[in-house]
């Protein structure tokens, strides 16, 4: 039988980890051992220094004290010998202050006293010239007896003469051993130190680990590089605030649509928004799921989730093509409506035409068709002696055509007169349009429904007043109705209302004017827009005069 193959040892495999944990926690202990070494060398390194200086200072002080005048006279009436009094005060001394040695010298170098007798007599190994000049010298050197930490003083007699010199000497070993003596409590400190410091590091690298999920880098930066792509790829806004509510991050398609410039990272969100439903619904003053939010020109669909540290990350879809399609849905409707009634009208009018024809009463007939057209023909000059432009006109000659499908009354008041100037004629059907759909819905069902359109200019301002004869709104509604969102209406095909009348406000304090109701003559509601800078200059003068029903609707 073959035998089976043995699968290779598995080699170990040393090189540096991957984990954050891992690579956090080796290289802090690797800071706290440098630091540790450096620090115990730069006190070593001085302290070394220090004790050479205390040394060399001693054997100086010592070498002062015996540059006495009992040793001057001795070394003035005696002869160097190793039982002479300046050996024996030498030897005291020496003894006194636990030096090595302590050498009286004479003016040619030669020893009066040594700590070997044999060397009295002798000259010096070392250069005593600077001490037999007058100046006290400290210094490391060798001499017979080793090295030493020397001090070396002049000796001077009664009349202040130099007569020789005492040298001094400390053993060097002694100040090596402080030093050495001073190292282990030095390393025990700086271990105490060390170990303290990889403590330190150690939790701090665990906390870290539960913080980065044990990720390697490479896997972080991965995340990164994916977060940054989606977040700017998505065509979906995303704002991130931290507990402070600030801007902690916004994408490029959030930016596009609330119509920022820059992402406003670390600034306030009240301070990059300004004040606005908008803001509130970012910041979580306004709660709920899929609100609703105009910025500008746009309606957006907000929602907000916090996060564990306190802050939040919001998203916000722009839905103003649906909301215009939905709006525009909502229109057809009720166009077929009133087509559907109109169909019924025209064949009732049809039937009536043919019974006058069979019954051969032309002239009845011709009447009976000139009173159908002339009715739906004197609706349209009415409108369009006292509305100027065209789209405007347009516009209220159709809704007049639709509210009389579903009863309501549609007048334009007498001193309607709006002239062709319109700056943004657009925006001023969108106001209009939204009035008036509002207005006949609340005049629908009521007695005697009704609807009157006011419109007129005051130099370059237009003025524009929608009343009707529904229930009106009460007054504590007055403010919310101009809200996002906001409705009493039930809710269309599309899933959304109360954007209307925000628009309307929107639009208008765009321009720098006012949107508000207030109550009506005949009891229900009554919108009153002004639109500052609506209207082009002049291009010629005129003279018309300000209408008489201008001060009423101001």
């Amino acid at each position: 039988m073959r035998p089976e193959p043995t699968a290779p040892p598995r080699r170990l495999r040393l090189g540096w980890p991957q984990r954050v944990f891992s690579q956090v926690l080796l290289m802090q202990l690797a800071i706290a051992t440098g630091v540790t070494v450096l620090a115990t060398g730069f006190f070593l390194a001085p302290l070394s220094a220090q004790l050479d200086d205390q040394a060399m200072r001693r054997a100086l002080a010592i070498a002062q004290t015996a540059a006495s005048p009992k040793i001057a006279d001795g070394l003035i009436n005696t002869r160097p010998t190793s039982t002479g009094p300046v050996q024996a005060e030498a030897e005291r001394i020496r003894r006194a202050t636990d030096a090595e040695y302590v050498v009286v010298m004479d003016l040619g170098g030669v020893r009066w006293s040594h700590t070997s007798r044999s060397e009295i007599g002798r000259v010096v190994s070392t250069d005593p010239s600077a001490a037999l000049a007058g100046r006290e010298v400290m210094e490391i050197d060798s001499g017979t007896l080793g090295r030493s930490a020397r001090g070396k003083v002049p000796l001077r007699d009664d009349n202040d003469r130099i007569i020789g010199a005492v040298s001094v000497g400390i053993e060097y070993d002694s100040v090596r051993d402080r030093l050495f003596s001073a190292i282990p409590g030095m390393l025990l400190y700086a271990g105490g130190a060390l170990a303290a410091g990889a403590i330190a590091a150690y939790l701090i690298s665990r906390r870290l680990q539960r913080q980065t999920h044990d990720l390697a880098f490479s896997d972080i930066s991965a995340l990164l590089a994916e977060r940054e792509a989606m977040l700017h790829g998505i065509r979906e806004g995303v704002v991130a605030l931290d507990s402070r509510g600030r801007i902690r991050l916004m994408n490029d398609e959030a930016q596009r649509l609330l119509g920022l410039e820059s992402d406003g990272r670390g600034l306030p969100l009240d301070r990059v928004l300004g004040e606005g439903r908008t803001t509130d619904v970012l910041a979580g003053r306004v709660t709920g799921e899929d609100l609703v939010t105009v910025r500008g020109h746009r309606v957006l669909i907000a929602n907000r989730m916090p996060t564990h540290d306190g802050g939040a990350v919001a998203t916000l879809r722009d839905r103003t093509e649906l909301e215009q399609l939905g709006r525009e849905l909502d229109s057809t409707h009720g166009l077929i409506d009133a087509l559907r009634a109109q169909d019924h009208e025209h064949a009732n009018r049809l039937h009536t035409l043919l019974g006058l024809l069979e019954l051969e009463m032309h002239e009845e007939a011709v009447e009976f068709v000139t009173e159908v057209v002339g009715v739906h023909r004197a609706t349209a000059e009415q409108v369009t002696e006292k509305v100027h432009d065209p789209l405007l006109a347009s516009l209220l000659v159709g809704k007049t055509t639709v509210a009389a499908e579903r009863g309501v009354s549609l007048r334009l008041a007498p001193e309607t007169l709006l002239p062709d100037r319109l700056v943004d004629p657009r925006g001023l059907v969108t106001v209009v349009g939204n009035l008036v759909d509002n207005a006949m819905d609340a005049a629908a069902g009521s007695l005697a429904p009704r609807i009157e359109v006011e419109m007129y200019s005051q130099g370059r301002t237009a003025v524009l007043r929608v009343a009707d004869s529904g229930p009106g709104v009460p007054p504590e509604h007055r403010e919310l109705i101009f809200t996002e969102g906001w409705t009493t209406k039930e809710l269309p095909a599309h899933g959304k209302r109360g954007l209307g009348l925000a628009l309307v406000r929107r639009l208008a304090e765009r321009q720098g004017g006012s949107a508000r109701v207030r109550e009506a003559e005949s009891g229900g509601a009554e919108f009153v827009v002004v639109l500052p800078e609506a209207l082009s200059d002049l291009t010629e003068p005129e003279s018309d005069p300000e209408p008489a029903g201008a001060a009423e609707a101001r």
